[in-house]
């Protein structure tokens, strides 16, 4: 009887820990390794080398709720002249002749239900790399990693260790932060993210 008991415990902490890995990995607004690319595209380059401001090529976010990828014609109006020798400025080029966009893979992702306004969090004067991380280092872009199994642990016994970035709770917490700290009056109703 005893050893059913002991059997029956492991099944139910095994089933606990298969539930919150299962749905950490569920959760996870981004990737944590960099991303495979069709083109090269090191950010490092284009910010730190050419000074080339996020919004210059991202011109969406200021005026949309979506930072979107720039269009083929956007890096074209550079690359016709500037390294148009160069290989992964010839793939570039072969898609503008077929006028075709690039098909980025995607790095930064949040859940359907959330919504993130670009253009709000230009105008409140936040910088890309509060979210982003320090693209302008990367010659690989890589998102941050969203919520891992250890948080949820560490949460379940009463540890508190901050969020991971890009997730509700990091979210949250940097609207706090920024109230407290400046003049914006950045919301923390549930319907600002999820509507």
């Amino acid at each position: 009887m005893r050893k059913a008991g002991v059997g029956a415990a492991a099944v139910v902490l095994l089933a606990v820990l298969l539930f919150f890995a299962v749905s950490s990995w569920s959760r996870q607004p981004a990737i944590a390794r960099p991303s495979v690319q069709p083109i090269n595209f090191p950010h490092s380059v284009h910010v730190q080398t050419y000074k080339i401001d996020c919004q210059y090529c991202h011109a969406d976010a200021r005026r949309s709720e979506y930072a979107g990828i720039p269009s083929v014609e956007r890096c074209m109006g550079c690359h016709k002249i500037v390294a148009a020798d160069r290989p992964e400025i010839k793939k570039l080029a072969e898609y503008a002749g077929k006028q075709t966009p690039v098909p980025w893979t995607r790095v930064y992702k949040l859940p359907e239900f959330t919504y993130f306004p670009h253009k709000a969090h230009i105008r409140a004067e936040i910088r890309c790399q509060t979210c982003h991380g320090a693209v302008e280092t990367m010659t690989t872009i890589a998102a941050a990693p969203g919520p891992t199994l250890a948080n949820d642990l560490l949460n379940l016994v009463g540890f508190k260790p901050s969020a991971p970035v890009l997730t509700m709770g990091w979210c949250v917490e940097c609207h706090r932060q920024q109230n407290a700290t400046r003049k914006t009056q950045a919301p923390l109703d549930c319907v600002t993210c999820h509507h």
